[in-house]
């Protein structure tokens, strides 16, 4: 079984990546933001409830984010493998993560981060926010606060995985194409 971790800033085309990536290799595809998102258009009990704190730009309690993590993994116990999308967000769901996929014995292989500007990263939230319609990509000060909590706490997190020699940082600034294959040396190494 292989687990990747898909870790970058906002704009760095995680959710880009990850389709190449679970198309190629077979992997269950788990992003808490896709999931948060449906929970919210679906009006569920949960997405009221994150529905003001995603629009803030501010990261959702690692208790109901590790709760929807836990939850997929029981959904899928016969998966081949699975590759986290933004997850983990926190160095409490990186242990946490760790913790549930240890009880599998089948450990994080990989943390790719994918790495641009800020500057970058701006520019293609605020184009997404025009062609999607997301009203969390439309506001540049709300960008800029995603960024800052990026920064501060999510990106702790590259340190717990390059302590286990479990990381890789790859460039994100050109197209998808140029980042899968980077992503795919990386990965035949490990497979």
């Amino acid at each position: 079984m292989i687990n990747i971790i898909i870790a970058g800033p906002p704009g760095s085309g995680k959710g880009t990546l990850a389709k190449i990536v679970v198309e190629k290799y077979n992997l269950t595809h788990f992003s808490t933001g896709d999931m948060l998102r449906q929970e919210v258009e679906n009006n569920t009990p949960l997405g009221q409830e994150v529905a003001c704190i995603l629009e803030r730009g501010d990261l959702v309690c690692d208790d109901i984010v590790i709760g929807m993590i836990t939850h997929e993994l029981e959904d899928h116990p016969q998966m081949t493998g699975f590759l986290f999308d933004g997850f983990p967000r926190t160095i409490v769901q990186a242990k946490a993560l760790d913790k549930l996929l240890k009880a599998k014995e089948s450990p994080v292989n990989l943390m790719i981060l994918l790495d641009l500007p800020d500057k970058i990263c701006i520019e293609r939230i605020l184009r997404r926010g025009t062609i999607e319609n997301r009203s969390d990509d439309t506001h540049e000060y709300k960008v800029q606060h995603r960024l800052n909590t990026y920064h501060t706490v999510t990106k702790p997190i590259v340190e717990h995985y390059k302590k286990q020699g479990k990381f890789i940082a790859v460039d994100s600034s050109k197209t998808p194409e140029h980042t899968f294959n980077q992503v795919e040396a990386c990965l035949k190494r490990i497979l």
